[in-house]
């Protein structure tokens, strides 16, 4: 396919107005809630200090070189993932719509969190969890049920907030790339940088931090000898950089035509893992204040996810001088994390339908928003949310974003062999150049370490279930969930292109170039 054929026509595709728009939406998107409460545990668990090594190996090995395969897909063919893979080869435009399910599926429940973290900014201001905060959040807030099923009774302090987050996300996207994805990053993004620096500055003047900080970063060298240490690391770089959603092909379509894609891709790694770093800070020294209150080792209060957020951090709150303001901080920075990643993943399925359908940037959005936004609310703010989040996210990440990632790189390696003209075009428009190392490292280390991942996640489930969830739902919710978006991918797949849409005059174009002489 010639490069010419692979472009969409002049002036059918919003762009990010420099390079600047697009590195504040692109970090954006990997700077989210998992920076905040993921990262920090996981390295505190794999090796404390000693992590950071098999960590940058993971960022170098696999994280950047990914960057750069989605950058190059994105940017070659300036579409959305389905019609990306369907101009790399014919047969692949069911792992572009996987992709798409994917954010589809991430998209309904990332608004819960989002809603429970602004209503959280609320609750700092008087301490409404009061002296049990686990209490609070599961019985008061959340309201959850008992019964692990699916149920329809909705909560209204979790609806109310959820209803605003999904008007928000849908305003923004409405405006389009320029006026809404990348004004909502260049302003939430320095927003958040300030109010998590406020957050460890106050948190390492705790007594105790000192205490915090020698848990995550007093190395352990001897666990570097154990595999599943860099199994971890390469898993924190796969899901902080939103690595296989399909968001970075996205994003990296709406690049101009001449952009140095693999130097933006080396600044968004190195800045999200920055943050990271910095997220480890903050949460660490306010976990050594509250093992110190407490009188216990820090191993006894770490946590993370829901917990962390939700549970260990009001309690610390509570605890802390001037903890309103600490309180608030924490809660803000979830907020402003959490939407420019929903941003980010509500736009590629976005970006599918216009496509697919040819529809112009407010009918697709409210085309794909408002269906997006009915279902997370009927399904997440309700009382049995709670279970429900819990294993979808479990099951989207190790069977939905590993398992496609895994296809792609193999297919992409092996079944039609691009990565030589991929590389071609990253090295056509940028000062950074990558010849057959990056090829190895793509085609080679990264299928056997998603491939290992993959194995042991299944292996794992199958044979201890999952957190004491009922077979059932864990069979509907999780197994069921992970097999049906490929189904529906490959549905979807089947649909024609709709009569002028981007991807019919594609198909057209290329119809006429085989019958040329």
């Amino acid at each position: 396919m010639s490069a010419n054929a692979a472009q969409a026509p002049s002036g059918a595709r919003e762009t990010f107005s420099s390079r600047s728009a697009f590195l504040f939406a692109a970090i954006g998107s990997a700077v989210g809630l998992g920076n905040i409460w993921r990262f920090p545990y996981v390295a505190y668990t794999n090796g404390g200090g000693a992590f950071i090594i098999p960590y940058l190996v993971a960022l170098l090995t696999a994280g950047i070189p990914l960057l750069f395969l989605f950058y190059a897909i994105g940017h070659r063919y300036r579409c959305a993932p389905p019609l990306a893979f369907r101009r790399l080869h014919g047969g692949s435009e069911l792992i572009g719509w996987w992709q798409v399910l994917i954010c589809f599926v991430i998209c309904t429940y990332y608004a819960a969190v989002i809603a429970w973290a602004m209503a959280y900014v609320g609750f700092s201001l008087t301490q409404a969890w009061g002296s049990d905060p686990g209490a609070f959040f599961i019985g008061s807030f959340t309201r959850t049920s008992k019964d692990v099923t699916v149920g329809f009774d909705f909560v209204p302090g979790v609806l109310g907030p959820m209803a605003v987050a999904w008007v928000i996300t849908i305003a923004v996207l409405a405006l389009g790339v320029q006026k809404g994805i990348a004004r909502l990053s260049m302003v939430f993004m320095p927003l958040l940088v300030v109010a998590f620096a406020l957050l460890v500055v106050q948190a390492l003047m705790l007594p105790g931090a000192g205490k915090g900080l020698d848990a995550l970063f007093t190395p352990h060298w001897a666990k570097l000898a154990d595999g599943s240490i860099w199994m971890a690391a390469y898993g924190q770089i796969f899901f902080s950089l939103s690595i296989g959603f399909g968001i970075m092909i996205t994003y990296s379509s709406y690049l101009k035509h001449k952009s140095d894609l693999t130097s933006t891709a080396l600044v968004v790694g190195f800045s999200n893992s920055a943050f990271e770093v910095l997220a480890g800070i903050g949460v660490f020294a306010a976990l050594g204040f509250m093992a110190t209150q407490a009188g216990k080792p820090v191993s006894e209060v770490a946590t993370s996810g829901v917990g962390l957020a939700f549970i260990g951090f009001p309690a610390i709150i509570s605890e802390a001088p001037f903890g309103t303001v600490l309180g608030v901080l924490f809660f803000a920075s979830l907020v402003f994390a959490g939407f420019t990643s929903m941003v980010s993943i509500v736009e590629v399925v976005i970006a599918a339908i216009t496509d697919k359908l040819g529809l112009n940037r407010v009918s697709a959005t409210l085309l794909t928003g408002i269906p997006c936004a009915v279902i997370s609310l009927a399904l997440f703010a309700t009382t049995t949310g709670l279970n429900l989040l819990d294993v979808v996210d479990a099951f989207v990440n190790s069977f939905g974003i590993v398992a496609v990632s895994l296809v792609i790189v193999i297919w992409l390696g092996v079944g039609i062999g691009s990565l030589p003209m991929l590389r071609d075009h990253l090295n056509s428009v940028s000062s950074f150049k990558v010849g057959r190392k990056w090829q190895l490292l793509v085609g080679g280390v990264t299928p056997v370490i998603l491939g290992h991942t993959l194995i042991e996640s299944v292996s794992d489930r199958l044979l201890n279930g999952y957190g004491g969830m009922p077979d059932w739902f864990v069979g509907v919710f999780g197994w069921g969930m992970a097999i049906g978006l490929v189904v529906l991918a490959w549905l979807l797949a089947r649909i024609p292109w709709r009569p002028g849409s981007v991807g019919d005059r594609a198909a057209a174009d290329a119809a006429q170039r085989r019958a040329a002489p």
